[in-house]
């Protein structure tokens, strides 16, 4: 409390010399997305937590959805969830803080499962995890024998135990063309699904899961966007409706968007995602300008700088998992992580 409280005076007086000194390479790099006022209150929670992370050897993976100041200002690793499953199995840090939400920090367990993992807040859910169980995978399985099952890593533990392989958006249609199968049982997101079923030849048998941000968006915004913007290019995740994805001129995954940017520095561009990805994304990408219609992830925005550094203090928040559900759960995602995008 001590600290939180030492921290939370820096908010009601001008930033030290030396937390300005440290952190302001950092702000001059993201100024143009995080106005200065909001800095003055995250420098300080930055400059404790680059240090505490040093001092404990704690690593912080990051997710593409996470707000500037987390994903620029503190972050060791930031990317998509594939890539943050691959850098938390090879990791030599004792601690993983994982900035994202919970089947990420399950994810992260499961590839490193000696190392304590944290989650700063865990009630950072998520739509599509939470649209299926274990159960209900094994329900489908007595359902449809013999079908193989891949499994968004957008889900729980528990799912991944009863998964053959996972699959993120950047690598759903490489995963389901390696089954070797005529049918497939593909979970949980029925857009995803979709986009991968028109992708490939492979019957696709899908779950009417959701993804509560880009289910929100719809052609008629999109039109209309490309309307007033004449020129833009606009940019959708696959978890988006057809209509969406149909609308746009690019879909692909947050890497996957993230590459298409920088290989082709758009004069204007939209990414039909969540609204910190632009952010993130403009940093690395000045000359581009980014019209933003978005939506938040109520989820992703649970995770705060106050809520890193006390969980990363007082270790607090970890994840617990017990072996056989770890063991089986994390074959799928090897298998995933061994065929890669």
């Amino acid at each position: 409390m001590t600290i939180l409280f030492q921290v939370d005076k820096f908010l009601f007086m001008d930033i030290s010399a030396e937390i300005k000194k440290v952190t302001d390479p950092i702000y001059q790099k993201i100024s143009n997305t995080v106005p200065e006022i909001e800095w003055t209150t995250h420098a300080p929670y930055i400059y404790k937590i680059n240090k505490l992370k040093k001092k404990k050897n704690a690593v912080i993976l990051a997710h593409n959805y996470q707000t500037p100041e987390i994903y620029h200002g503190i972050s060791d690793f930031s990317a998509d969830s594939l890539a943050l499953a691959v850098e938390a199995a090879k990791t030599e840090a004792d601690i993983i803080v994982m900035c994202g939400v919970h089947f990420m920090a399950e994810t992260a367990k499961l590839m490193s499962p000696d190392k304590k993992v944290l989650l700063p807040d865990m009630s950072a859910g998520c739509s599509l995890s939470s649209s299926i169980t274990g159960e209900d995978v094994r329900k489908l399985k007595k359902q449809y024998p013999g079908v193989p099952v891949v499994s968004y890593v957008n889900t729980s533990a528990d799912v991944k135990a009863e998964t053959d392989v996972c699959c993120t958006s950047a690598n759903a249609v490489k995963i389901v063309n390696s089954m070797n199968s005529k049918k497939v049982i593909f979970l949980p997101d029925d857009y995803l699904a979709k986009y991968v079923a028109s992708q490939t030849d492979v019957e696709i048998i899908s779950w009417k899961g959701t993804c509560e941000v880009h289910e929100q968006f719809n052609d008629e915004e999109i039109n209309e966007i490309r309307k007033n913007n004449p020129g833009i290019k606009i940019i959708a995740h696959p978890e988006c409706p057809p209509d969406v994805i149909k609308a746009s001129d690019f879909t692909g995954s947050t890497s996957g968007m993230i590459k298409y940017v920088k290989d082709n520095q758009p004069e204007k561009v939209m990414m039909v995602t969540e609204c910190s990805m632009s952010d993130n994304v403009q940093v690395d990408n000045p000359n581009v300008k980014f019209i933003r219609p978005c939506n938040l992830c109520p989820h992703m925005k649970k995770i705060t700088l106050p809520k890193i550094l006390d969980c990363l203090e007082n270790e607090t928040n970890e994840i617990i998992m017990d072996s056989i559900t770890i063991e089986k759960a994390r074959n799928s995602v090897e298998r995933m992580v061994k065929i890669g995008r």
